[in-house]
């Protein structure tokens, strides 16, 4: 499929909960459209995934900030996905294993942690087209993002998704066991003391409870044209 490239500097913002979607979705709209493509997600996994490493969690607040001082993320954008690369090793596949979601959690809410993510992200993507995905992508990061999308669905779908992706990875978890945890990680989300998960008052809201990947792609790319036209 040829780009259609966007010719005018602009972001799109994408939230929602854990398992809604929002990597496949944003991967394929950055292809069609020729857009660049920021899961800021993979920010606070590389962090939750150091912090595992150095045999930390969500109480070591301090010694968390500390890695921040020499951590090195770098994202390589690929036709068919994000390359993620941890102080030179590839983790593209490791930041989504079980742990890192359990603790990623309860880590990404340290709001000076947030804070440099938040201003990390936006000296990434300046004067460039972006679809960025998140969960305070439209609400903290971006609040005059062109366009804004909630991708939301059923939780039972979410972890069903998330439960295959578990297990083509190796984390051989049962059904129940990722669907308590993503119960979990939604309550955390939502309450959030800084970057809480919601959706932004001027939001489109989309439920990819019963929709296809295409449908789902083509509604946000009809949006942004739309936009465009204007």
């Amino acid at each position: 499929m040829d780009k259609e490239v966007i010719i005018m500097s602009f972001v799109v913002a994408v939230d929602g909960p854990c398992g809604s979607g929002k990597g496949t979705i944003t991967k394929r709209v950055q292809k069609k459209l020729g857009l660049m493509n920021l899961d800021s997600g993979i920010l606070y996994r590389c962090v939750t995934l150091e912090a595992i490493y150095n045999n930390l969690n969500e109480e070591n607040t301090e010694q968390i900030l500390k890695l921040l001082d020499y951590i090195d993320i770098q994202i390589e954008n690929t036709d068919e996905k994000d390359i993620v690369f941890l102080n030179g090793n590839d983790v593209t596949d490791r930041i989504r294993d079980f742990d890192v979601s359990t603790l990623v959690s309860k880590v990404s809410p340290i709001i000076p942690l947030r804070e440099r993510i938040v201003e990390f992200q936006r000296k990434l993507t300046a004067g460039k087209n972006v679809i960025v995905e998140g969960r305070d992508t439209g609400t903290v990061v971006f609040p005059n993002a062109d366009i804004k999308i909630y991708l939301d669905a059923n939780v039972e779908v979410r972890a069903r998704r998330r439960y295959e992706e578990y297990i083509k990875n190796g984390n051989y978890l049962s059904f129940e066991e990722v669907l308590e945890s993503m119960r979990q990680r939604d309550m955390d989300d939502y309450h959030k003391p800084y970057g809480a998960l919601k959706q932004a008052e001027d939001a489109t809201l989309i439920d990819s409870t019963n929709m296809s990947i295409d449908e789902v792609v083509e509604n946000i790319c009809r949006l942004i044209q739309e936009k465009l036209k204007k």
